[in-house]
């Protein structure tokens, strides 16, 4: 998935308004990361040969890439530590459990949805021979209409969980929305990645989907 994830992310911002004592609540940037976690690792590891891919552009309906090697970024059990280890850490800086709480949950629902869209290429432990995946993506329009319904869920619950302050807090937020929809298009349409290394660049530059929420949330406000 890449806007299911993302709609994860607008989609917990529910969860963290209204908030009954004072505290200063994720931002959407911080729940962006935790929706993208597990593939800001994976580039890191692909990157370092520490896990493997290929590219087989005829291969499925919809993905194009072979994920030969992933347990250290995509396993049950590794989305499970990233997960307890991303939410004790916001703990760390914030004192607030139920915050690490939504995002520890955040982080593992990013397996989750892989869960449901990938082949069967995901290990439940590093080193098992069982690997699980519901193969969504042998479906082109199913994958569209599940993902694009996740999206727009989401999308639906920031609206009304936020509202802009100013102006900048309404066009940052409808340009992010329309750059994820014309990425996911023209993942759709284009072509695969000419290479690994194309590969790990474009998962570096969700960076700046991440720093774009953040600039989002700075233009808006709960709505109690």
């Amino acid at each position: 998935m890449f806007i299911g994830h993302y709609g994860i992310g607008f989609a917990a911002k529910k969860l963290t308004f209204p908030k009954a004592k004072p505290c200063k609540t994720p931002s959407l940037g911080t729940l962006f990361l935790a929706a993208q976690f597990l593939d800001i690792l994976w580039p890191v590891f692909i990157l370092f040969g520490i896990e493997k891919v290929t590219i087989e552009p005829t291969a499925k309906a919809f993905q194009t890439l072979h994920f030969i090697y992933y347990p250290f970024s995509h396993s049950l059990i590794a989305a499970i530590i990233w997960a307890l280890l991303f939410g004790l850490i916001y703990y760390a800086f914030r004192k607030d459990i139920n915050y690490s709480i939504v995002l520890a949950l955040v982080v593992l629902s990013h397996w989750i949805l892989d869960l449901i869209s990938h082949f069967p290429d995901l290990q439940l432990v590093p080193g098992s021979n069982i690997k699980v995946g519901l193969s969504l993506w042998n479906s082109l329009t199913f994958t569209i209409i599940v993902e694009g319904f996740i999206f727009l869920f989401g999308v639906y619950f920031y609206f009304t969980s936020t509202k802009a302050i100013n102006k900048k807090g309404q066009i940052l937020l409808w340009a992010l929305l329309i750059f994820l929809s014309i990425t996911y298009v023209m993942d759709i349409i284009g072509p695969p990645p000419p290479s690994i290394k194309a590969i790990t660049i474009s998962g570096f530059s969700q960076w700046l989907i991440i720093a774009w929420g953040y600039w989002i949330d700075r233009n808006r406000t709960g709505i109690l």
